[in-house]
């Protein structure tokens, strides 16, 4: 991406400089730098900085804007000498600008039409409609002690048949990385452990543990079942970032249909067309 706004950068500037300076300042966007009598102004500083490389976009503020400002003093350099040149007259530039002006105007539009034209009562809705379609599943809430010989796992049995705490003996005795919280798995689905150990979880009556060692791949375990429950679907803050793009995906999608509609495309390449028909069916098949 970094390089495409360069290149748009290069582009705009190049225009610009043919046109000469401002006549005034404006206040709201002041000068922050000149390169010889070729104002930089704050706007295009913020523009900079939203193309900044991942890495330097992780400097501290500072060090960011002056990066930032490094490259476009860079830009507005060779942008000038380009133009004694007279690059912007080559026909490859014009070409490369005038798909750069699309692209620009494709994301400008896209940011009014759908960025921006985004309801928070809509993506309230999307949620709904997303939540109902999720099927209800039981959860478990469990402990287990985890030991490497079933002779071990009945040996803690006949200790919890005798009275002694799951939790405490969890972290005595258990090999598995969550001793420290006595055994503690959570809320968890059956698809979510291996099938031995779901189908004897979620065999038990709560409050209740496995009175067998339960064989895995990891070695014995034992159970104990603290509750099970309905699984809760997300709340709406927690995905309401992941709703907004369904919402942004299906406003762009109408859009770009209607635009095919009154436009027509027509790819006269063969190969290319059957090509592009099938991502496109692709795509609307992920979408849908």
């Amino acid at each position: 991406m970094l390089k495409y706004k360069m290149l748009a950068a290069v582009a705009l500037i190049a225009v610009m400089a043919a046109q000469g300076p401002a006549a005034a300042q404006d206040a709201a966007d002041p000068v922050i730098a000149k390169v010889g009598v070729t104002e930089i102004h704050q706007s295009e500083l913020d523009y900079a900085l939203t193309g900044l490389d991942p890495q330097l976009a992780q400097l501290p503020d500072d060090q960011k804007r002056a990066a930032a400002l490094s490259g476009l003093i860079d830009v507005k350099l060779l942008a000038k000498d380009a133009d004694k040149e007279g690059l912007q007259n080559d026909a490859d530039f014009k070409k490369r600008l005038a798909y750069l002006t699309d692209r620009e105007l494709h994301n400008a539009f896209f940011k009014k039409h759908v960025v921006d034209a985004v309801k928070p009562e809509e993506v309230k809705a999307r949620y709904d409609v997303e939540i109902a379609k999720i099927p209800a599943q039981e959860e478990a809430k469990a402990r287990h002690i985890l030991v490497k010989t079933e002779e071990e796992a009945k040996a803690i049995i006949k200790d919890l048949d005798a009275g002694k705490d799951f939790a405490t003996i969890a972290k005595e005795k258990s090999t598995d990385p969550n001793k420290a919280d006595g055994g503690d798995l959570g809320y968890f689905t059956k698809d979510r452990m291996v099938p031995e150990f779901s189908e004897a979880a979620f065999k038990l009556e709560k409050g209740k543990y496995t009175e067998v060692p339960v064989k895995t791949q990891f070695g014995f375990h034992v159970i104990l079942l603290e509750d099970k429950r309905m699984q809760p679907p997300p709340p709406f803050e927690q995905v309401e970032p992941q709703v907004k793009q369904l919402v942004m995906r299906d406003k762009y999608i109408e859009l770009l249909a209607a635009a095919k509609k009154d436009a027509g495309v027509d790819i006269t390449d063969p190969a290319l067309k059957k090509a592009y028909d099938e991502a496109n069916k692709a795509e609307a098949a992920t979408a849908n």
